[in-house]
């Protein structure tokens, strides 16, 4: 790759001179971020453009040999049970290429492919397991879970179309791609021997490469239990229920033609409809007072802090509902895990949402939208230059050219996004949501900082929502308040299901275990009763819950990633949390310490990383998983096999070490016996536990 052509492609051959000054060539390009090309000096919209075109290097076919497959972490030793996300994507017609193409000529053309492959993989946070041919299998969800592995697979997916079409070939290049999801054996699937192999075992693979042999060509296809997972992120078209050679029952497929024009994921899945808000009349009611403030000119910032699923997104909807009647200007920028190294991403997906620029729409088109969205607030032709250039649209000429050094260009993108909103506020009060401030950029959260600075005299209600992790810099100030969502209450839960439930039936012992295993957290209060409530249209409920040991409930796919994301980032601790979850909910250092046989220091780090991370609390000598489901996820990884085992080494260890819980918790023991296939062990444990009982 000639770096200097690239950038002369680009436009951009002012950069070269500084990019050869800083050593930086092809093999470190793709490791520039916002702050490296901050700290050499480009403006804003030569960032934008960089990054940008980096990210889009493999659509160019400018990619290199050097990538390497591998995972963002390394897989771990054993096999797991996990939910995954399998792409299989395969060359088509590329018999043809190898008739027509000299075997030298064709070995790099396939390089090239699967490094444009691996690139975009690596891009969306998946991992290439396997090349088959031309074909190439890849994992969403392994090693590493994201929150939004299926989202992740299917845009991956996408650009992939789009990148392979673009690769220099005697004739056009396509590809197909098939998806899918579900539970499978995922990890070191070897016994023994130098020889490892992290492969998969399970039907979902090989749905993805039946789903792969029925999609058209530059096609993506996919399952319904992909789809599922999805909400209303892309536009789809339903193909129904097809016959898969293997498969025993139909199953239903989907194509994804594009993402779809949904302002953000909440909306995404719950577009048909939000379920009712209960226990939130206190955070209500203190919104809309602080609403009432700022209409009068008096400026309001409320900072709304909660774990995952507590319900944040949930209340801003509910304040937007009791405004729709009102006059007032509405502003909302979503951040997103996926973006959190793109600067300004929810400032510029908010002007492309305002703007109603679509995908497809020529250069010429986005930039007339563009000029009517800023015709509504007064904004100078210079300022439209800078929007038109954080939005990486050619200058056609209606715009002047700003001769600005890096630093003034800088300072005048951010004073001119406050100006903006300072207009807006002027005609109309205007309420300001700013999602999931703990993934933002550092430029997005300069600016949010800025607008903070100047709200407390403007009309404006900007709502910050956040997760624990994120340390907000404006508490304190005030015109500032901080509100954190709590659990709900059993009460407040029960109510919950309740309507989530209507007239159909929920038997007593499984709405128990919702409320016992949802700790009060609305998202999975919801997920888990629509969860067994599908299951209880199959007439299957009451039969399945009775399959299910106490300490592996069922889990909701819906909730899966999102539990396994936070187990993965552990990396060592999560053998611990493991380990702690065959245990039970709870479970003491000195039990713990006797069964995982570690040295005290490893093991300490390990239990502070679970309880820094949010998944256990510290009781003084006990832990305690924070959430059930937590610990329904970890057990829910360990085979059948290690498990058993597992709850022999805990047995013992109780026997051996811990008479006094042997015989004041018999049950305990009888538990673990039971687990572990020790049947007339368990079954006398079991007798003397209901002897005491009497």
């Amino acid at each position: 790759m000639d770096l200097g052509n690239w950038l002369r492609s680009l436009g951009l051959q002012e950069c070269e001179a500084v990019f050869r000054e800083n050593a930086i060539d092809e093999t470190v390009l793709r490791d520039l971020t916002e702050g490296h090309l901050r700290e050499l000096g480009f403006p804003l919209g030569t960032r934008l453009k960089l990054l940008k075109a980096i990210a889009e290097l493999t659509a160019d076919g400018a990619t290199t040999t050097r990538i390497k497959v591998a995972p963002p972490v390394q897989p771990l030793d054993a096999a797991e049970r996990r939910q995954v996300t399998v792409m299989f994507s395969d060359l088509v017609d590329s018999t043809a290429l190898s008739v027509c193409m000299d075997p030298e000529d064709l070995s790099g053309l396939l390089k090239e492919y699967r490094n444009c492959t691996v690139d975009i993989v690596r891009r969306f946070g998946g991992f290439v397991a396997q090349y088959l041919g031309d074909g190439v299998l890849v994992y969403f969800g392994y090693p590493q879970s994201h929150e939004d592995d299926a989202d992740r697979a299917v845009r991956a997916a996408l650009a992939l179309t789009k990148a392979v079409a673009s690769l220099k070939a005697p004739r056009l290049l396509q590809t197909r791609v098939g998806i899918a999801t579900g539970l499978v054996v995922v990890g070191d699937l070897t016994e023994s021997g130098e020889v490892r192999e992290h492969g998969i075992v399970g039907k979902t693979p090989n749905l993805a490469a039946r789903l792969q042999g029925i999609a058209e060509p530059n096609t993506v296809i996919i399952c319904d239990s992909t789809r599922r997972l999805l909400g209303s992120l892309f536009e789809l078209v339903d193909f129904g229920p097809r016959n898969f050679k293997g498969i025993p029952q139909p199953a239903r497929v989907w194509q994804v033609l594009r993402p779809s024009s949904v302002a953000s994921r909440f909306e995404a899945f719950h577009g048909a409809g939000l379920t009712a808000l209960v226990g939130r009349e206190e955070e209500t009611e203190l919104l809309f007072r602080r609403w009432l403030r700022a209409k009068s000119g008096a400026g309001q910032v409320v900072l709304l802090s909660g774990e995952p699923g507590i319900g944040k997104s949930r209340l801003t909807a509910t304040l937007q509902e009791r405004l729709s009647d009102e006059p007032h200007v509405r502003l909302r920028y979503f951040c997103s895990s996926q973006h959190t190294d793109s600067p300004l991403h929810p400032v510029i997906n908010r002007v492309e949402r305002a703007a109603r620029l679509e995908a497809h729409d020529s250069p010429q088109i986005k930039l007339d939208k563009l000029d009517a969205m800023l015709a509504l607030t007064s904004t100078s032709i210079e300022d439209a230059t800078l929007f038109a250039d954080m939005l990486s649209l050619p200058n056609d000429g209606r715009y002047p050219a700003l001769a600005l050094s890096p630093e003034q260009r800088r300072q005048r993108v951010l004073e001119m996004l406050v100006a903006q909103l300072q207009e807006f506020a002027r005609s109309d009060p205007v309420l300001m949501v700013y999602e999931d401030a703990h993934w933002s950029d550092p430029t997005s959260l300069e600016a949010l900082s800025r607008a903070v600075d100047r709200i407390a005299t403007l009309r404006v209600l900007l709502i910050v929502t956040f997760r624990p992790e994120f340390d907000a810099p404006w508490i304190g100030q005030s015109h500032v308040t901080a509100l954190t969502l709590n659990r709900l209450t059993q009460r407040e839960v029960e109510t919950m299901i309740d309507h989530l439930v209507g007239n159909k039936p929920l038997p007593l012992t499984i709405r128990q275990d919702v409320v016992e295993r949802t700790d009060g957290i609305p998202l999975f209060v919801e997920e888990m009763t629509k969860a067994l409530l599908e299951t209880d249209s199959d007439g299957a409920s009451e039969k399945v819950t009775a399959a299910i040991p106490p300490t592996a409930s069922l889990v909701p796919a819906s909730l899966q990633a999102s539990l396994m994301a936070r187990l993965d980032r552990l990396g060592p601790a999560k053998e611990v949390a493991q380990i702690g979850a065959a245990i039970g909910r709870s479970f003491s250092y000195a039990l713990l310490s006797a069964v995982v046989r570690r040295p005290e220091a490893e093991l300490e780090s390990s239990l502070s990383s679970l309880v820094t991370s949010g998944l256990l609390f510290r009781q003084g000598a006990n832990y305690m998983f924070k959430h059930a489901l937590v610990q329904d996820a970890a057990y829910g990884t360990l085979l059948r096999n290690p498990r058993r085992a597992l709850h022999g080494r805990i047995a013992e260890t109780i026997e051996s070490r811990f008479p006094d819980i042997c015989e004041r918790e018999p049950e305990l023991l009888a538990r673990h016996c039971t687990q572990a296939g020790l049947i007339e062990k368990s079954a006398a444990l079991w007798g003397k536990a209901g002897r005491r009982s009497l």
